[in-house]
């Protein structure tokens, strides 16, 4: 009877995370990549020698992270090695890091979605990778490694909305998304500090930043295209680039704080 009650508080904590939302602070406004940019219906995409490579850098003093107050889940407590804010990963050579850079506009082509699956882990109580990318169509798997309760909680602007809870350690919960949408927030409403942010779309000429700020996109078509890069804090920023076969374009994003 006792493990009858038992499951039974599970469940409804369950329920209640599932239907929980605005806990934390809104995320950043999303965009919606133009159609300019989303594969057309007008043939196979196709890959060639080109690549675009280079550095998201920032320029003056970064804000120092702040530590995460976890006291309200001892799970948390206990699990967590790491409790540092991550808006601000800023590496050698002020390098700044969990910065997606992606072709915007200038590919053209239907590209095929991979079959490698993408997984977004809760461990620790943090989101694991903080911000990634994937294609339209491919699995991101999302993975419940703490024994406590979280729910994952996905605001869209285009793509279908979703909020499931994962109160049992291990579980997983698999989902695609149809439409591409530069970037898609993840939340988790049982800790408001937890949030990521998946970059989807149409192609695959994409890469996240990690501590020393360099990106590299390869197997590009030769082409003119115009690239963007996105942090959560610091918004947006393109340029035009140019790349002839065999070539690689050298591109520097500098983001400005203060």
């Amino acid at each position: 009877m006792q493990y009858r009650r038992v499951w039974a508080f599970v469940s409804i904590i369950a329920v209640v995370a599932t239907l929980a939302c605005n806990s934390r602070a809104d995320v950043p406004p999303v965009s919606v990549v133009p159609a300019s940019g989303a594969a057309s219906g007008g043939g196979g995409g196709t890959t060639g020698t080109s690549s675009v490579s280079g550095m998201v850098t920032i320029e003056g003093p970064a804000p120092m992270a702040e530590t995460i107050r976890m006291n309200s889940d001892p799970v948390c407590v206990k699990e967590a090695t790491m409790t540092d804010t991550e808006y601000y990963i800023v590496g050698g050579d002020n390098g700044l890091g969990n910065v997606f850079v992606y072709v915007k506009e200038g590919i053209s082509g239907t590209y095929p979605s991979p079959s490698e699956t993408l997984i977004l882990d809760q461990a620790g109580c943090r989101y694991d990778p903080h911000v990634f990318g994937v294609q339209v169509g491919q699995t991101v798997q999302i993975v419940n490694s703490d024994p406590t309760l979280h729910n994952i909680h996905a605001t869209p602007v285009v793509n279908p909305e979703f909020n499931t809870g994962q109160p049992i350690q291990g579980m997983t919960l698999d989902r695609t998304f149809d439409q591409p949408e530069v970037m898609l927030p993840f939340k988790c409403d049982v800790h408001g500090w937890m949030n990521a942010y998946v970059g989807v779309l149409s192609h695959p000429f994409f890469d996240t930043t990690e501590g020393a700020g360099t990106f590299d996109i390869s197997d590009l078509p030769a082409g003119d295209y115009v690239v963007e890069a996105w942090h959560e804090m610091l918004g947006t920023q393109t340029q035009n680039v140019t790349v002839a076969d065999g070539e690689t374009a050298e591109v520097t994003f500098t983001f400005s704080v203060g």
